[in-house]
């Protein structure tokens, strides 16, 4: 219900947000880097390797988009 509710958030500010400033949100599973540390709460979840994750920042932050839910998951 968060992601949602961050998602949602995201798109409905992107709309009335103004003077060329822009919003996304990158949403990915559990990054390799901390699977071994928190793969007991997250069973089944496939780790995605950090250097996704570090992409779909970069692209957030120097992309055209605007209201973009950048999604990463295996």
């Amino acid at each position: 219900m968060v992601n949602g509710g961050i998602h949602s958030f995201v798109q409905a500010v992107a709309l009335e947000i103004e003077n060329g400033i822009r919003v996304n949100v990158v949403s990915s599973g559990m990054v390799e880097d901390a699977y071994e540390k928190y793969k007991n709460y997250f069973p089944g979840h496939n780790p995605i390797p950090m250097k996704k994750v570090i992409n779909g920042y970069v692209r957030s932050v120097n992309g055209k988009g605007n209201g973009e839910i950048i999604r990463i998951y295996d």
